[in-house]
């Protein structure tokens, strides 16, 4: 308790041949200003404490929570409940006889720690926030949406109980009123409901997390996730753009998400290459001594004309004619070097994953091949590079199978065909 009361200092002034109504609001200002300072210096003398001990000491250990408990602050929050402790303390007494002024510094006094708690609470969530992200699970469940979540519903409850201490009445008048402002409250919080609600399932499905390239058409994102929220969800698109979809929209929309391809650690190639239909051809004796000059062919060509040998040899046709009988052609040949290519190369998944090379349907543009095969390089620069060294080989050896590629004519070629025609 303090010797030194308002109505003492009030009394002392009077010497000083004062008014009594000057003397007393004189002493209520002193009596104010040396409460002020008390409090003012107690929370300095806690913050240096905690600045001089207590940081060098989370400084020296070896662990990392530690670290983040003071990087969000919540001891530094912690040091503010000391002036108002000492506020409640000492100025009951300090203004013994002013039941007014006492009553005011306790509502004063409790409206503050409410706040200094929501403040506290603030930092604990960040801080639990920031040790969750750091482990192993975290990235596969963030908990930023949740953390939003709870901040809202405790500083929505915060709020009641600053206008109970303000008002002086019970918190349970409040909370029995919200039944009737709910259809208000839903509806501006429908955005934090409903990605409350979208975060869970995203979460709990394991649909999105940061990190992941998806893509949704109708907002315009293709690219990473970077940010998951209670009410939105950035993407940096690959232009390093920033897209923003509310949670929600990855409910109710749907949405490709890559993080399959990258986990299976396979791209997929899935182009064709169009074949002009005019150097479709069998394979006489000449291209055949050429075809058995690729190594890689050779185990393919061992079977296949063994097996053509035996069915001939069955059929007994005529086979002076290349009609007759079974033949091989260069297509095909060209589609089982292809094949044999693939699977050779040191850049493609030749087990567990689809590999194949098949021929589609004819069309104005020709015999389409296609090759369908899994890079085992997901990197973007690293799968197109792959990609284009596979079919600039095989654009390179059409001529080898006396193959050529369907393009369609340019305007030099219909000059070309016009000045001839001349």
């Amino acid at each position: 308790m303090l010797a030194v009361t308002a109505e003492n200092i009030s009394s002392w002034l009077l010497q000083f041949k004062l008014g009594e109504a000057i003397a007393q609001l004189l002493g209520l200002g002193l009596a104010v200003l040396c409460l002020a300072s008390l409090a003012w210096f107690a929370n300095y003398a806690t913050k240096r404490f905690i600045a001089s001990i207590i940081q060098p000491l989370i400084n020296k250990s070896g662990a990392q929570w530690d670290d983040q408990l003071a990087e969000h602050r919540v001891l530094i929050r912690f040091s503010h409940i000391v002036p108002a402790a000492i506020i409640q303390v000492f100025a009951p007494s300090l203004f013994q006889g002013y039941e007014q002024i006492i009553m005011i510094s306790q509502v004063a006094v409790s409206t503050y720690l409410i706040i200094i708690a929501l403040f506290v609470i603030d930092g604990v969530l960040n801080f639990a926030r920031s040790i969750w992200d750091q482990l192993p699970v975290g990235k596969r469940f963030p908990a930023k949406s949740f953390i939003q979540a709870a901040k809202l519903v405790i500083n929505l409850v915060g709020c009641i109980f600053i206008l109970s201490a303000l008002l002086g009445k019970s918190p349970l008048v409040f909370f029995s009123g919200l039944g009737a402002v709910t259809a208000i409250l839903l509806l501006i919080f429908k955005d934090a409901i409903l990605g409350l609600v979208a975060g869970f399932q995203l979460s709990v499905n394991n649909m999105v997390m940061v990190g992941d390239w998806i893509e949704m058409p109708g907002p315009g994102a293709d690219g990473e996730v970077v940010d998951v929220s209670l009410t939105t969800v950035k993407v940096q698109n690959w232009d390093k753009t920033i897209t923003t979809i509310p949670t929600y929209s990855l409910i109710s929309d749907s949405f490709k998400n890559w993080r399959g391809m990258s986990e299976s650690g396979g791209r997929r190639i899935k182009r064709s290459l169009n074949i002009d239909l005019r150097t479709i051809q069998f394979a006489d004796e000449s291209l055949l001594k050429r075809f058995k000059g690729i190594r890689i062919l050779s185990p393919y060509l061992e079977q296949k004309l063994s097996d053509i040998q035996q069915h001939n040899d069955d059929v007994g046709d005529d086979l002076s004619e290349l009609i007759n009988g079974r033949r091989l052609t260069n297509v095909g040949t060209f589609r089982a070097y292809c094949l044999a290519y693939l699977r050779n190369h040191p850049k493609i998944h030749t087990s567990g994953m689809t590999l194949l090379v098949r021929q589609l349907a004819p069309n104005e543009k020709g015999l389409p091949i296609e090759l369908y095969a899994f890079a085992n390089d997901t990197a973007w620069a690293n799968y197109e590079d792959i990609q284009g060294d596979i079919f600039d080989h095989l654009l390179s050896i059409l001529s080898e199978f006396q193959l050529s590629a369907f393009q369609e004519p340019s305007g030099a070629d219909v000059e070309k065909a016009l000045s001839r025609g001349r």
